[in-house]
């Protein structure tokens, strides 16, 4: 595919996917069509781009060769490419799909039965970055499907990515983003433990912070969420109910091949306690406010209204919604 003969959609308007839009249409990429179930996202991101957003998946369809989906979660990837109704399987033929949603492997592997049965082509695009890199152009990028299919992908997922690695047949690179979210996850919760004791035990932080850089405590997380735990700064770059899904994610695909992962059981189980106390929208570096001897969710406290009000008081912060 010459870029030039381009036309994009996009489906999944959130922090990512509007991002990439956006970056798409810097460097030249037409991008023709915009959608979200939340249609003051598309109008929004739609007058960004000088276009009309559409209201259907079918106009997606019909407006587009490529289009590219950031979705939440195996309903919504179901929902889109849906084999009834509004669905972008409508104009598939010819059409190139690029999904870059961390779901379950194998609904990457029907989504592409579905496309191809219609003409099209699929491939999955899973992302191992965050916003900046987005808007930025420089994700890390697993992809998997058809090889032909990658081969024609590739010059536009690389104006996206600093790092483009094909890892196989469909479902594979679903897989292989679901151990590093994992992994991920793990040290997340792990770090909020650490620095959790730490202000038990009396120690500066920051200090704390400083020696796990120089020692095997440090990590890719300590350098993007040690200090926002220890500020509570929990601007989301990748959400707590986002972390969640994957963990179980993971932890379904390890129970399919009769493995037991404790840490990472126990991880989910964390970031679910963020969800049922409402911090599922929060960073996921906001696991610390369930580690902090000092913060108002630290699990041994029974729930109260003052924990209620703390805790509105740090989602309003971070630029969400109220809780009460």
């Amino acid at each position: 595919m010459n870029g030039s003969d381009l036309r994009i959609g996009m489906v999944g308007l959130g922090r990512m996917g509007a991002n990439m839009a956006v970056r798409l249409r810097d460097v030249g990429y037409a991008v023709v069509s915009v959608y979200d179930v939340r249609s003051e996202a598309a109008d929004a991101l739609a007058y960004e781009l000088g276009i009309t957003a559409a209201r259907t998946l079918r106009e997606v369809a019909a407006a587009s060769n490529v289009v590219i989906t950031v979705v939440t979660d195996d309903a919504a990837m179901d929902r889109i490419y849906a084999t009834d109704g509004d669905s972008l399987l409508d104009g598939a033929k010819d059409t190139l799909f690029i999904n870059c949603a961390t779901i379950t492997p194998d609904v990457h592997v029907e989504v592409q039965s579905r496309v191809e049965s219609r003409g099209g082509s699929s491939i999955e695009a899973c992302m191992a970055s965050s916003i900046p890199q987005a808007r930025e152009g420089s994700l890390y990028l697993m992809v998997a499907g058809r090889r032909d299919a990658f081969e024609r992908a590739k010059p536009l997922l690389d104006r996206l990515a600093k790092v483009v690695r094909y890892v196989g047949d469909a479902g594979q690179a679903a897989k292989v983003k679901a151990l590093v979210n994992m992994v991920m996850n793990i040290n997340t919760a792990g770090l909020a433990e650490g620095l959790g004791l730490g202000e038990a035990l009396g120690l500066d932080l920051s200090m704390l912070r400083e020696v796990f850089a120089e020692t095997g405590a440090a990590s890719r997380v300590l350098e993007t969420d040690g200090a926002d735990m220890q500020a509570r700064e929990h601007d989301v770059y990748f959400s707590a109910a986002h972390a969640a899904k994957d963990s179980h994610i993971a932890t379904a695909l390890a129970r399919e091949h009769d493995l037991r992962l404790p840490l990472a059981e126990a991880t989910a189980k964390q970031y679910d306690t963020m969800v049922d106390l409402g911090l599922g929208e929060l960073d996921k570096s906001a696991v610390a406010e369930l580690t902090f001897p000092s913060r108002r969710a630290h699990r041994a406290e029974p729930v109260t209204l003052e924990m209620i009000e703390d805790l509105d008081e740090l989602h309003l912060r971070a630029g969400g919604p109220g809780l009460t």
